[in-house]
């Protein structure tokens, strides 16, 4: 599966905010948004007037360097969520919500989504008992997520586990920090989803143009 592989810090300058996608480094004073909070390049401190369309384009983005998934990935969550009953955006913000990787990363044993999808292509995660090593497994209500024996020996799940009550607790997750799992209590709430701050709507209107 492709993945992005280039500079990370730079994608959070280019969107102008904090994305989160170095882990505990995106909370220190190493935080190249907190030393240089403008877009990289050349041009980077100019003023620059978006357009419409560039403000819809800059969301979409956002919200797909936060989730970690490729242009063609992120338009196929898109069009699922769109044949589904409900709001488009909030339907595809769920369905990124649960993918797998985002679930290990949201129980607080990885610091980053990209440590939580390195764990699960690894084979360290079991959902329902069975090992997994799909990222973008979607999970359902009512499963259990759980670490390998191995897994839990590593130390940057430990560190993870650590620093967990820095980011922000789903309430539709339960974890179990000593026994390094968690369950799926319900679907995922929109309120849950505002670090960082995504507007949904504007990726909707962005494909719908």
């Amino acid at each position: 599966m492709a993945r992005y592989v280039g500079p990370v810090c730079k994608l959070c300058r280019r969107e102008g905010m904090k994305l989160y996608l170095k882990g505990e480094r995106c909370y220190s004073e190493k935080c190249a948004y907190t030393r240089r909070p403008y877009p990289p390049g050349q041009h980077g401190q100019g003023r620059i007037k978006l357009s419409e369309y560039a403000v819809r384009l800059r969301e979409k983005q956002k919200v797909r360097r936060i989730y970690g998934v490729l242009e063609s990935q992120f338009h196929g969550y898109f069009q699922e969520a769109s044949r589904r009953k409900g709001r488009t955006g909030e339907e595809m913000l769920a369905l990124l919500e649960r993918r797998l990787d985002n679930v290990v990363h949201r129980l607080g044993y990885a610091a980053s989504r990209s440590e939580a999808r390195q764990l699960v292509r690894h084979g360290h995660v079991k959902v329902n008992g069975k090992r997994l090593d799909i990222p973008s497994f979607v999970v359902r209500v009512g499963d259990r997520v759980e670490l390998t024996e191995g897994a839990k020996k590593f130390k940057f799940v430990a560190a993870a586990v650590a620093g967990a009550d820095k980011r922000p607790i789903a309430s539709w997750l339960e974890a179990d920090r000593g026994s390094f799992s968690g369950s799926v209590k319900s679907t995922p709430v929109r309120e849950d989803l505002n670090e960082p701050e995504i507007r949904e709507q504007l990726v909707v209107e962005y494909y719908s143009r």
